[in-house]
């Protein structure tokens, strides 16, 4: 009798099994966002070996998978032109599961450590400028929807990760990224489209901690060791980003990538540039949608302590665009106050997302002619009686002003800086410096300091980028 008894509970569990209903990552769920115009990745777990159906409301075309051995299955399926419509999807395996709420429009993976993870609702004592009035009007924009990635870090990659897609609303809001959510407001507004951001960021994380093991096994200063151990903080720890929360959602069709990040590598700037670059070919390798555009923040004026080690990691980012093809580097140098000096977090996030928009709707979306995402940059000196004549890129159309200007400093053999007065020249286009404390001038630097704030911009009220006209 026994043998009956456990013969059918075996049976149930059997059958049990044979239909259970898919099981699917969070990221693949209600209210989220699916890249438009392209053939989207949907996957899951099933019983193995078991045909997956899909279904979508916008064409009523069903596509077909099979799951392999292990239960584990991948669909293909073609999605329409951007719309505000609310979409459907079946998922059946013998069982239905329905998506709902879906939209079609444009899909940004965010990343970084904690100036893109600072949410609406801002950090102790670091606020977020504005965030009131966006919070309780983010009902306005329920076509932007974010996923937000818990921090989990792993040593080993993983195949899922948590962070459900949320529609913007009052409640949700609060919590969503405050340079990714303006970003997203000015992409709708300038697309006339919903747009999703996938949230996946670590305050403090360095570059490495979003590297996989075989790459990072060649930098001999990174300690592998050190990963999955109480010997550093998390927040530094080599690869467990990549392998928690990054390797899970390669599957996820997006457009490009949004980076925020460089803090956690002061005093480390020899290196940043190529391993920024190494990052990025891999996260491009791991997406498989080719060269993926990837726009990144210069890092903020901020107090380190001695020693002006932020200015170089600064000019490390900068020189990251020649290394990275299809990127792009915003400056914040403007966007911090005085009394912010030593907050790593400040306020003003509005303008972070919107240049790093503007940078996306030049060069990916076809604006070049109509947005500026450049600001001047340094392009060449000459000296002639005791004055530096500084010339420009992305200065075309002249600055934003001919006196007044601060930022500059001077030195002369010596390598002595002084504080400098600066000119523009708004016909010719180039800045003159000059410095009674420097007769014979040797080089030049603009805010190349830990906090040193400028006012100059272009005509489209893009700052100076900090840059030094030496190699000392």
């Amino acid at each position: 009798m026994k043998k009956i008894i456990l013969g059918f509970i075996l049976f149930l569990v059997c059958s049990a099994v044979s239909f259970a209903k898919v099981k699917l990552p969070d990221i693949i769920g209600d209210n989220m966002v699916l890249q438009q115009n392209t053939k989207v990745k949907l996957w899951g777990e099933a019983t193995p070996n078991r045909k997956i159906a899909i279904t979508t409301s916008w064409n009523n075309l069903t596509y077909n998978g099979v799951s392999d051995a292990k239960g584990n299955w991948v669909v293909l399926i073609a999605t329409p032109k951007a719309s505000y419509q609310k979409h459907e999807i079946v998922i059946n395996d013998g069982e239905k599961t329905t998506l709902k709420n879906v939209l079609i429009g444009e899909v940004w993976f965010c990343s970084g450590q904690s100036n893109m993870q600072m949410p609406l609702n801002g950090f102790w004592n670091c606020p977020i400028e504005g965030a009131n009035a966006l919070i309780a009007t983010s009902g306005q924009f329920k076509h932007i929807r974010v996923a937000t990635i818990p921090n989990v870090g792993k040593t080993e990659p993983q195949s899922s990760c948590e962070g459900k897609w949320m529609e913007s609303n009052p409640e949700n809001a609060a919590q969503f990224s405050a340079t990714a959510f303006h970003f997203a407001m000015m992409l709708t507004k300038s697309l006339d489209i919903p747009v999703g951001i996938i949230n996946c960021s670590w305050g403090g994380s360095t570059v490495e901690g979003w590297m996989k093991k075989e790459i990072l096994q060649n930098y001999p200063d990174v300690d592998l060791s050190l990963a999955g151990t109480d010997k550093i903080h998390p927040m530094l720890q080599p690869m467990i980003m990549y392998n928690g929360m990054l390797k899970p959602l390669v599957n996820y069709t997006i457009k490009g990538f949004l980076w925020y990040q460089g803090e956690s590598n002061v005093g480390r700037h020899q290196t940043y540039a190529d391993r920024l670059a190494t990052m990025v070919k891999l996260w491009r390798e791991e997406w498989g949608l080719g060269e993926l555009p990837f726009y990144f923040v210069e890092i903020a004026p901020f107090e380190y302590g001695e020693g002006d080690a932020a200015a170089y990691l600064r000019e490390a980012q900068f020189n990251a665009q020649r290394l990275i093809p299809n990127s792009g580097m915003i400056s914040t140098n403007d966007l911090v106050e005085d009394y912010e000096r030593k907050n790593i977090h400040p306020k003003n996030k509005t303008k972070v997302g919107e240049r790093l928009c503007y940078m996306a709707l030049a060069n990916t979306y076809g604006f070049k002619n109509s947005v500026w995402c450049y600001g001047p940059s340094y392009k060449s000196m000459e000296i002639n009686e005791g004055k530096a004549y500084i010339s420009f890129d992305h200065a075309q159309e002249g600055f934003s002003r001919e006196e007044g200007i601060i930022g500059f400093e001077m030195a002369g053999a010596d390598k002595i800086f002084y504080p400098a007065e600066a000119k523009a020249d708004l016909n010719k286009k180039i800045v003159v410096v000059s410095c009674d404390k420097v007769k014979e001038p040797a080089a030049v630097r603009y805010c190349f300091r830990n906090f040193l704030i400028g006012n100059l911009y272009n005509h489209r009220e893009l700052p100076v980028v900090p840059f030094r006209t030496d190699n000392w």
